[in-house]
């Protein structure tokens, strides 16, 4: 069908800039409208004050079932997840199995990628990290060289790597390179067994406490050794308020860094582990109220660059589970702009445009890439049910999972 959707809100994140346009879409093709524009006679006109068309989204970050867990996420399944969602390029951490930690691994799942993606029209793009160590177990430095004759978007282990020697040794040898370099802060010796950040509703609901210390005392050390080396790196997973100020004090001093926060920890909090549904079993686990607002203002204020999403499929025996035994997080590729899109820019938090920088220009920029080209028409008023029907995604571990969202994809 031929569609003609009139006074669409067109965001352009990068001047940046908000106006209203007709938008013409013809088979699958969005095209703005001129005085030039040679209209076809099959065409339906439709009112488009409620669409958004704007950038294609870009995910820093995100798990693949494929290889080595397919019953998770196929890459076909991972790919049609992410078209729904916006997404026009996502790029894969390298904790498959086995991990992506030789060239060789990465060239076989991107050849699976290719076939696949013929297949499918518009399809989005998929980066891959290298693995910084093998078998991203945080000991042994992998073939870096090597990797990098290959097209990673960059070298990361989405694990936290206890050994600052070791990580001072990665930004000396890969400083020459221009990939960004990933690092996830965490001291899994102060965290323990903790599940729930510090605070009264870790106590009320009777689950062991993560101190914010556990991401605090690791990120002043990597900082440390950044500033000292000063190879720029990408700090994944931010979710704490002095995470927030730590990281903003040292872009005031012109450390090289950039720094990512998950959507799901800029909606949700510990006072949501009220039911003990382990799809809000997370890494990091999510935070207090006033860390999910000060995560919001990093946003705005730009001490965070953007907004991750960290796709983590698991299958329903994986999940179904006690609260303490599942395995931390839950999918987003196709819930995270219509969640994000009520949560803050309804409720006036963020812009339209701070939100679609955060999640499209801002990504791409911190991959050292260039801002998407390809657009999205976004409706901000279609309701859908989140069911395993609906969703794309093999795997349907979401706390919204039977419940209504607001906002979809033309």
């Amino acid at each position: 069908m031929n569609q003609l959707f009139q006074q669409v809100r067109v965001l352009d994140p990068i001047l940046p800039t908000e106006r209203l346009a007709d938008i013409l879409v013809i088979d699958g093709v969005i095209k703005e409208v001129s005085s030039t524009t040679q209209l076809p006679t099959d065409l339906t006109i439709t009112p488009g004050e409620h669409l958004i068309l704007a950038p294609g989204l870009v995910d820093l970050y995100s798990h693949s079932g494929t290889p080595g867990h397919e019953e998770r996420e196929s890459i076909e399944s991972l790919l049609l997840a992410a078209k729904a969602g916006g997404f026009v390029h996502v790029n894969i951490l390298p904790d498959t199995l086995p991990a992506l930690d030789r060239a060789s691994s990465i060239i076989s799942l991107d050849r699976e990628y290719h076939q696949i993606a013929a297949q499918i029209p518009n399809c989005p793009q998929i980066g891959y990290w290298g693995a910084l160590t093998e078998g991203v177990a945080g000991k042994m430095m992998t073939e870096l060289a090597e990797l990098s004759t290959t097209n990673i978007s960059g070298w990361a282990d989405g694990c936290p790597i206890s050994n600052p020697a070791l990580i001072r040794r990665f930004l000396e040898y890969l400083k020459p390179f221009d990939r960004p370099i990933g690092l996830y802060a965490l001291d899994r010796s102060l965290r323990g067994n903790g599940l729930a950040r510090s605070g009264v509703a870790a106590l009320k609901y009777g689950l062991p406490v993560d101190p914010v210390s556990s991401e605090t005392a690791a990120l002043a050390a990597l900082i440390e050794i950044i500033a000292d080396i000063g190879t720029p790196v990408h700090l994944m997973r931010i979710s704490t308020r002095r995470g927030v100020e730590i990281i903003a004090a040292a872009k005031q001093r012109g450390v090289p860094i950039t720094a990512s926060a998950t959507w799901l920890h800029l909606i949700a909090d510990t006072t949501d582990l009220a039911t003990y549904d382990p799809n809000f079993k997370l890494d990091p686990p999510l935070g207090t109220s006033d860390d999910r607002i000060a995560l919001i203002e990093g946003v705005k204020r730009g001490v965070l660059d953007a907004i991750a999403i960290d796709h983590s499929p698991y299958t329903y025996e994986e999940k179904t589970v006690a609260f303490g035994e599942a395995p931390a997080g839950a999918i987003g590729l196709e819930l995270a702009l219509p969640l994000l899109w009520q949560h803050l820019v309804m409720s006036g938090k963020l812009s339209a445009l701070e939100l679609w920088a955060a999640l499209s220009i801002k990504p791409a920029r911190c991959l050292h890439q260039s801002p998407p080209t390809q657009r999205i028409l976004f409706d901000t008023q279609t309701a859908w049910t989140v069911t395993q029907n609906s969703l794309k995604s093999l795997s349907h571990n979401t706390a919204w999972l039977g419940r209504e969202v607001i906002g979809k994809l033309t």
